[in-house]
């Protein structure tokens, strides 16, 4: 296996057909700075660039991501935060458009926008330890909200986001956020698997397949962000959300 060509806040692994991205900020338990969406968009763009069929998705250390970073919060204007969250939308537009296969793994925390993230992916894996929260519209940001009501329904949808509840992984597995729930340990016999499974077919069957069955996203999710977020005031939203600065 080659070594990781993005030592930083992402990890790259390229293996055959299979890439591994990995969120690689364990000591701020992989929160979305700008930095980490934009090695995430950067490596979504090589793994395609050379071919691979399979992108795996996973974090380092012991969560997968607390969301949205806020540790530089005092320091960031209303400008700075909506250009976070555009990009954050560009990331999660490119993981729905890849011609790739995407694989999810999950443990500890999946918040925020890294839920957002996680639901994007074809196969979504969760470790017994995992549990998810989208908080976005108590702080008036409407990230993929159409896309999870896509995928789990909008009963189900506006009860996750009118109470931004912590989600345990058998409420998950009941809503159909889940697919399975897997050990660590056993990870890399899934992505086996997958990268079996995903060469099966031509890259042109492969990509045709992939976009006819996924949620549409259009830039009709990117006017409801943007118009959401540039309500003056988002600075301050968010701190009256979140006292203590440092994650969604």
């Amino acid at each position: 296996m080659s070594r990781p060509t993005q030592p930083s806040t992402v990890l790259l692994d390229h293996d055959g057909p299979v890439t591994l991205l990995k969120l690689n900020r364990p000591e701020k338990l992989n929160a979305f700075n700008f930095s980490i969406v934009e090695q995430a968009i950067s490596g979504v763009a090589e793994a395609e660039d050379r071919g691979s069929r399979i992108l795996v998705i996973s974090g380092e250390g012991r969560t997968f991501s607390a969301g949205f970073d806020l540790s530089d919060l005092g320091q960031s204007s209303d400008g700075d935060l909506m250009l976070r969250l555009v990009r954050i939308e560009i990331l999660l537009q490119a993981i729905l458009a890849t011609p790739m296969t995407t694989l999810a793994f999950v443990h500890g925390k999946c918040f925020g926008a890294a839920a957002d993230l996680f639901c994007m992916c074809d196969h979504r894996i969760a470790a017994p330890d995992s549990t998810f929260r989208f908080p976005g519209l108590r702080f008036g940001a409407v990230l993929g909200t159409r896309r999870l009501a896509c995928l789990i329904g909008p009963d189900n949808a506006r009860k996750v986001l009118e109470s931004s509840m912590v989600i345990d992984l058998e409420k998950a597995n009941s809503f159909g956020m889940v697919h399975s729930s897997i050990p660590r340990d056993q990870w890399p016999d899934v992505v086996n698997r997958q990268a079996e499974a995903a060469c099966v077919l031509s890259h042109i069957a492969q990509k045709s397949m992939l976009k006819n069955t996924r949620i549409k996203s259009d830039d009709g999710d990117m006017v409801e962000l943007v118009r959401s977020v540039s309500i003056p005031g988002l600075v301050e939203r968010i701190v009256d959300f979140s006292r203590d600065g440092r994650s969604l």
